[in-house]
């Protein structure tokens, strides 16, 4: 057995773990999503949306949908792999992957991509409901698609940070609560950036989320306040440079070893 075929074993039995763990409890991991932006739809969508009417041509429901889809993607992929690495750390099976064989950057792929796995599952799911309250035609498939992966492996990431930092369950609520949520709700989700005057039209543009959104929306409407290729640099830099992180406090033992 060469080294790529054991790297293929490890990657894909922390894969399979990730999605064995998700699934097995799809009544808190998946249907929570649903359920809330369910209520999106029925609340922002129905009784407030038709008095806000139309937003950059499109009726103010069919214009949410995108983020709200992006919306638990960003959170599941995030959540799903800061849980599952800290509790590794917690309860200290994470040095038996760290004296195996297996380099960094497999380990890393595994838990990543099962975070993106989860993210796809809930963003698919919240799609098909949205699919029931509205009559959207998907634009570019393809960009929708790609957006979702990137953005999953973007928070994915930002979650195995989290991860290896946190000293405590408690510490692994702190960023979705402080971070997270402020970065997506003023991230375009529910609104056009072209409504805010030029200064917090300006701030807004510091927001990684709202790249994120407008892709997203580029994809599922095939219209957007940010160029698409700037949207893509901007997602490709912020997953490039957390990848590095990741790698590097991997290989320092940051938060890991003692």
């Amino acid at each position: 057995m060469n080294n790529w075929q054991r790297y293929w074993i490890t990657f894909a039995t922390i894969l399979t773990k990730e999605i064995l763990r998700f699934t097995r409890i799809w009544v808190q991991t998946i249907l929570p999503s649903v359920v809330t932006t369910t209520l999106y739809f029925v609340i922002f969508g129905h009784l407030i949306g038709d008095r806000i009417g139309d937003m950059n041509g499109f009726a103010y429901l069919d214009f949410i949908v995108p983020g709200l889809v992006l919306m638990g993607v960003i959170t599941n992929a995030y959540s799903n792999v800061v849980s599952s690495f800290y509790s590794s750390k917690f309860s200290r099976y994470i040095e038996e992957l760290l004296i195996s064989p297996a380099p960094n950057w497999i380990i890393l792929a595994g838990y990543v991509t099962g975070g993106v796995a989860r993210g796809l599952v809930v963003g698919g799911s919240v799609l098909a409901v949205a699919l029931i309250f509205t009559d959207i035609r998907i634009a570019h498939p393809s960009v929708m698609l790609l957006v979702c992966i990137m953005t999953a492996t973007l928070f994915s990431l930002g979650g195995f940070i989290n991860a290896i930092y946190a000293n405590s369950f408690d510490d692994i609520s702190i960023v979705p609560i402080f971070v997270l949520t402020p970065l997506t709700y003023l991230g375009g989700v529910f609104y056009s950036i072209d409504l805010l005057a030029p200064f917090w039209q300006a701030l807004s543009l510091a927001n990684p989320v709202l790249y994120m959104v407008n892709a997203f929306r580029y994809g599922l409407l095939g219209v957007s306040d940010i160029p698409l290729g700037i949207a893509f640099a901007m997602i490709l830099g912020f997953i490039v440079v957390l990848t590095a992180i990741s790698l590097n406090l991997l290989r320092r033992g940051i938060g890991i070893k003692t």
